[in-house]
Formats: C-alpha cells, sequence, structure tokens
C-alpha cells in the first residue's frame, strides 16, 4: 500500500491518502485556495528553497547529495529523509506535509487564500 499521510491541524488527525488523491490537494486546491508551508517560530510562509534550507539547517538537518535529481536533507538524530524536487514550482503539499510530520513542532501548512 502507498500513500501519502496527511496531517489535520484542526483536530491532530493524520490519514492515508492515495497519490491522486494527493495530488488533487496540491499547491493550488479548489476554490481560489492554495497550500503553503509556514515555519511557526516566526510565523513565516516558506516562498523559496533557501528559506526552507536555513529553517532545515537551524533544525538539525543537513543537505544529503546522494541524487543530483532532488533536493534531500537529513538529519542525524534519525533515519528521516526529506526528497523534494529541484524545482521549487513542484513543491506540492504532499512535500510540505512530510516536511511538517517529521517537524511536527517546527511547520505547518495553511491554506491561503489567492
Amino acid at each position: 500500500m502507498s500513500g501519502v499521510w496527511l496531517f489535520n491541524n484542526t483536530n491532530g488527525v493524520m490519514r492515508l491518502v492515495d497519490g491522486s488523491e494527493a495530488m488533487e490537494g496540491g499547491r493550488h486546491g479548489s476554490g481560489g485556495r492554495r497550500k503553503v508551508l509556514v515555519y511557526t517560530a516566526s510565523n513565516e510562509i516558506i516562498t523559496s528553497y533557501g528559506v526552507l534550507e536555513r529553517k532545515l539547517y537551524s533544525l538539525g538537518w543537513e543537505r544529503y547529495y546522494d541524487d543530483p535529481d532532488l533536493l534531500q536533507f537529513h538529519k542525524h538524530s534519525t533515519i528521516d529523509l526529506i526528497s523534494l524536487p529541484m524545482d521549487f514550482n513542484r513543491f506540492k503539499s504532499m512535500h510540505m506535509y512530510d516536511i511538517v510530520v517529521k517537524n511536527k513542532h517546527s511547520f505547518e501548512v495553511r491554506d491561503m487564500m489567492m
């Protein structure tokens, strides 16, 4: 069974969804809303990989250079690996939720009205 775990910030419940449902609720959702990744310590919206990389470094993540087609981060104290597309325009909600699950108290995904 494969899919993506989605975390609901409202009620704290996680659920496994298949790839098509995860992509449906991607970065640009319906109703003129899109998902954004927020660094909760400063309430800052992550607008680029440069900003994200600085936040992850401050949390103990290090850049992992194993795959030239992916932007990857590893934390020595865990077995976790964050893998992101090299192009920030392809950064979808499933990538955001992966970051949230691995950094529960530092990031959250929010809906932003366009």
